[in-house]
């Protein structure tokens, strides 16, 4: 791994797209206040969108790192999502974070969006999203983006970070050629992590990349004494990502249990090359696992 990977131990929390919009506010209030270093907004077809989702928490908060994980590119085009991240980058300068990714294949196909290609559409999107923020006038004729000739008015000071949100091989090679950071999902182990780099290093690579790179690794997070009762609230997500990954259940890694193991796991991540934990909070009281969580890390 590079060492710069070694060089930053974030944490992030994200609000879970499940929680209506209203919870939204007093939720990234206090994780603001919490010692946490970003809270994450989702975009899934039928919940939340991100774009408002986003200028709502930085209106809403003062320190903290926004952070949109993820952006589904194929609906998205890249001129208009540059000139909506380029406006929050103006009026929030240094505190937003964009994840990009392919986008849940059947959802997009739900909407009659589903590309041809979704690793040349993520590596072209990516590409013309960061020109433009930079202030290029971009000139693109891929396989799946068309822009002929587009700057930003109004490009911003502080270009945001793109980072891809990628799982496969391929697309983390294609993270680590275009993106300036990478989103490993949950249920995801340390080892994961650092198999992840091998493929990353090899995108730098073959395009002399030098700029740092940054790796969020994603994990569910439960906090509690009672080990009868995390295994019950954690079950489900355990199914469901065993099923997602195609593991056994056993490596399905979170973050649950007592306040110290989870400090453990999250300890485990970052020694395995991840620069930033993102807390997936779940249960009934998940602002209070994510303090308990921070306070074991001394945060």
């Amino acid at each position: 791994m590079p060492q710069e990977s070694r060089s930053s131990k974030r944490i992030g929390v994200m609000f879970h797209r499940d929680l209506p919009p209203e919870e939204l506010v007093p939720f990234a209030r206090e994780i603001d206040a919490s010692g946490a270093d970003d809270i994450w907004v989702v975009e899934d077809l039928g919940w939340s969108g991100s774009i408002a989702a986003a200028a709502t928490v930085l209106s809403a908060t003062e320190r903290i790192r926004v952070c949109i994980g993820i952006v589904p590119a194929p609906l998205r085009n890249p001129a208009l999502l540059a000139m909506e991240l380029a406006t929050l980058a103006r009026l929030h300068p240094g505190r937003l974070l964009v994840g990009i990714g392919h986008g849940v294949q059947e959802w997009m196909a739900q909407v009659g969006v589903k590309a041809a290609s979704p690793l040349a559409l993520l590596e072209e999107t990516i590409v013309a999203v960061r020109g433009l923020l930079a202030g290029e006038t971009v000139r693109m004729d891929g396989r799946a983006v068309h822009i002929d000739g587009v700057s930003l008015v109004h490009p911003p000071a502080v270009v945001p970070g793109i980072v891809a949100g990628v799982v496969k091989p391929k697309s983390l090679e294609l993270s680590g050629r275009a993106a300036d950071g990478t989103i490993i999902i949950e249920g995801r182990r340390p080892q994961d992590v650092r198999e992840a780099w091998a493929h990353i290093e090899r995108g730098r690579a073959a395009a002399d990349q030098a700029r740092a790179h940054e790796l969020v690794a994603i994990t569910h997070l439960y906090v509690d004494d009672d080990p009868a009762r995390t295994q019950e609230v954690m079950r489900p997500y355990i199914d469901e990502f065993a099923e997602f990954l195609g593991v056994e259940k056993a490596d399905v890694n979170v973050a649950a249990g007592t306040p110290e193991s989870v400090a453990e796991t999250v300890e485990a991540f970052w020694d395995a090359g991840a620069t930033t934990v993102m807390f997936h909070p779940v249960g009934d009281d998940p602002v209070r696992s994510v303090k308990r969580a921070l306070a074991a890390l001394g945060r």
